[in-house]
């Protein structure tokens, strides 16, 4: 091995190991934040605090040797992405500090504990969040692309987890302070970010180990009709044919029909829209049913109401769309339906993905 390769070697060994030592400090943070949080023990929260100032010059000092590095050896290929994933992860790991901070500035501030119930809530997401988050470090730092694949996988459930915590505190509002109900709010969306922030690491690991970039991400998109025979089944056809990498879509009804109606079929076959397989589709309402979909979508006035409690990260959208007539022929008015849908379609995905929306 020569000089050269020797100091590279060398530099990329410092940066690394320095990584590792910033990622057990926020680990640590973490872990005391949550113990301050469920012991009311302030001291050890305000020296949490305070311990996040040493992590930040620590953070501020790698970038550095990251700008010193590319500035010396003038990387390229593995180099150059192990040295570009440092300093995106580097973001994440200073953020886990931050969200440490603000636990335990919440957890002073708290009149009462966090009561039973949700004191087992913050253990057992702290404690998923966290072990999340040593494995991405040491996958990152061991430049394990198969161990980063895993632990983001198994960190996508914790969305799912999160949701059903963030409706036993709406269920139990009103039994709290206010500032105590909006304190553990903030607590919870904390240790969601700490998985988010793992995910995140994650991914740069894939990324530098591999040069795989995170695919773009695919949404799912449910359009609400009111008999899901007429513009559910057509908005389905119309964002599948114009984007079909880009989301999964499907169409349900409040009151659904038994099929499509001869006038989508119709319509569809003459705008070259393919109907294949849909059927109308009785809407369940309720997080645990819709919380699979990123966008849902009301075709019909008034259909927000029809799907109960949403999910907490779910967007909803509501289409003005022209009213079909009571009477006369359909297919001219639902072509010109389908016009709109179209354009609503195209904006709704370029929004969601961008240059990439496909």
């Amino acid at each position: 091995m020569s000089i050269y390769e020797q100091r590279l070697d060398a530099d990329k060994k410092e940066i690394r190991d320095r990584i590792a030592e910033v990622g057990r400090r926020v680990e640590q943070a973490m872990v005391d934040a949550v113990h301050a949080l469920l012991t009311r023990d302030e001291p050890q929260a305000y020296a949490t605090m305070l311990g996040d100032l040493p992590i930040n010059r620590e953070v501020r000092a790698i970038d550095k040797l990251c700008h010193g590095f590319v500035a010396r050896h003038l990387p390229s290929a593995g180099h150059l992405r192990f040295i570009s994933s440092v300093l995106r992860m580097n973001i994440a790991l200073e953020r886990v500090g931050d969200y440490a901070v603000t636990i335990c500035r919440e957890s002073v501030h708290l009149k009462s504990p966090p009561p039973p119930d949700l004191e087992g809530h913050i253990r057992g997401l702290a404690d998923e969040a966290i072990t999340y988050l040593r494995q991405a470090v040491r996958a990152f730092v061991q430049g394990d692309a198969d161990l980063a694949r895993e632990t983001k996988a198994a960190a996508r459930t914790f969305a799912r987890r999160y949701d059903e915590v963030h409706r036993a505190l709406l269920d139990s509002e009103g039994k709290r302070a206010l500032s105590d109900e909006l304190a553990l709010f903030a607590i919870f969306n904390k240790l969601d970010r700490v998985a988010d922030q793992a995910k995140n690491i994650c991914e740069e690991t894939v990324f530098a180990v591999t040069g795989e970039a995170k695919a773009p991400k695919v949404y799912r998109v449910l359009f609400v009709d009111s008999r899901d025979t007429l513009l559910g089944p057509l908005a389905q056809a119309i964002a599948r044919k114009a984007f079909p990498e880009s989301g999964r879509y499907e169409s349900q009804g409040f009151a659904p029909g038994e099929a499509i109606a001869p006038e989508a079929i119709a319509t569809a076959a003459d705008l070259g829209l393919d109907l294949t397989g849909v059927t109308p589709e009785r809407l369940v309402p309720g997080p645990a049913a819709l919380d699979v979909y990123h966008v849902i979508v009301g075709l019909v006035p008034g259909a927000g109401r029809h799907l109960g409690e949403r999910p907490f990260q779910c967007v909803f959208l509501e289409w003005d769309l022209p009213k079909l007539p009571e009477q006369g022929p359909l297919e001219p008015a639902l072509r010109a339906v389908c016009q709109q849908l179209s354009g609503h379609i195209h904006d709704l995905m370029v929004t969601l993905r961008g240059d990439q929306a496909r």
